[in-house]
């Protein structure tokens, strides 16, 4: 697909909480460099949110491994706007 973008705003993604790379996983969005233990845990619990993002591409997260790590927040959001951390790193 050249063109992702449809997909984001279909989904509910924000230019804000934009990222390099979208999946979706059962009924869920997910936006950049979100772990997978997060995915986990966003399947298991099923909360009422359009997905999961990790809005750029933080230093210290999945594929972005490097000589620092940098704190970053994953943020549930819902296609209404509503957003909340869904987990700190």
């Amino acid at each position: 697909m050249n063109d992702v973008s449809p997909v984001k705003e279909e989904n509910g993604v924000a230019p804000d909480i934009s990222s390099c790379h979208t999946a979706l996983v059962d009924g869920y969005v997910i936006e950049g460099h979100v772990p997978a233990a997060d995915i986990k845990r966003l399947l298991k619990d099923r909360p009422a949110v359009a997905g999961l993002a990790v809005p750029g591409m933080p230093m210290g997260s999945p594929g972005m491994e490097g000589a620092r790590t940098d704190p970053y927040n994953v943020v549930a959001f819902d296609k209404a706007g509503k957003r909340y951390v869904f987990a700190k790193h």
